[in-house]
């Protein structure tokens, strides 16, 4: 399975970050906590309810990506989380990845204790050790990659997050990947529109991989959602879900961002 260079180097860290992690905390410290958590808030379901009135929005919190550098540097995630729910967002995807994204924990924590919206941990997923960990810092949803992982391996990361109670959503790049995701059976299915070893983004590739779904999979389209025009384009061709990070997180007030583009 050929890896992207920079998802390799991404990876790569990611292992070693993994490790300390374990060293800190034994899987069975993080199921120990885990019985002390609040149930998760239903991701799919919150998307799917939105889906019944209109878009159904995963607003995003990052503040950095290997791409653009710093993206935001007045970064207060509860402030604009709650500014996300105010105007609309169905749910929140929150950067945890420190190295690549600048991200934490405790910026999904402060974001979901500041609202109701469930919560997407958006991270690189490589062991079960971190489905535990999602689900300890709050997690309702995790991101599995389908391009980081041998099929053996999504579908048993696949599989222990649903026993967790978390929703999962599958990401996919180009038509190899979506077959590999049909394959799991799976409803929540992610189209990154972004090319990984070129960067460059193209809504065309949300538009060629929903031919390929097979029954009642809700497709989010992720990367090179800008404006409003961007928006209806992938409406008038169906697709009504979207994750949206960068164009909010550049402007003054995410949330006024996001009502603007969408409402």
């Amino acid at each position: 399975m050929a890896v992207p260079s920079i998802l390799q180097r991404i990876l790569e860290r990611k292992s070693e970050e993994i490790a300390a992690g374990k060293a800190m905390n034994s899987l069975a410290d993080l199921a120990a906590q885990v019985k002390d958590c609040a149930p998760p808030r239903g991701f799919e379901n919150g998307l799917r309810l939105a889906l019944a009135q209109g878009p159904a929005i995963i607003a995003e919190i990052k503040k950095a990506s290997p791409s653009a550098g710093v993206i935001r540097e007045d970064f207060q995630p509860g402030v604009i989380a709650r500014s996300y729910q105010s105007a609309g967002a169905a749910c929140l995807s929150v950067l945890t990845d420190r190295d690549f994204f600048q991200g934490d924990a405790e910026f999904l924590r402060q974001a979901r204790a500041a609202c109701r919206l469930p919560v997407l941990r958006k991270d690189f997923m490589l062991d079960p050790w971190q489905i535990l960990e999602s689900r300890v810092m709050g997690a309702d949803c995790i991101l599995l990659i389908v391009a980081a992982l041998e099929q053996s391996l999504l579908q048993k990361l696949l599989d222990h997050a649903k026993e967790s109670g978390m929703d999962v959503l599958v990401e996919v790049h180009d038509e190899a990947e979506m077959k590999r995701a049909l394959r799991l059976d799976h409803d929540l299915i992610g189209v990154n529109n972004r090319n990984l070893n070129t960067f460059e983004t193209s809504l065309a590739t949300s538009e060629r991989l929903k031919k390929m779904l097979t029954g009642d999979q809700l497709l989010v389209t992720e990367s090179g959602i800008r404006t409003a025009g961007d928006v209806k384009s992938m409406q008038d061709f169906g697709i009504n879900a979207f994750l949206v990070g960068e164009a909010f997180m550049r402007e003054e007030d995410p949330g006024f961002a996001l009502k603007r583009m969408f409402f």
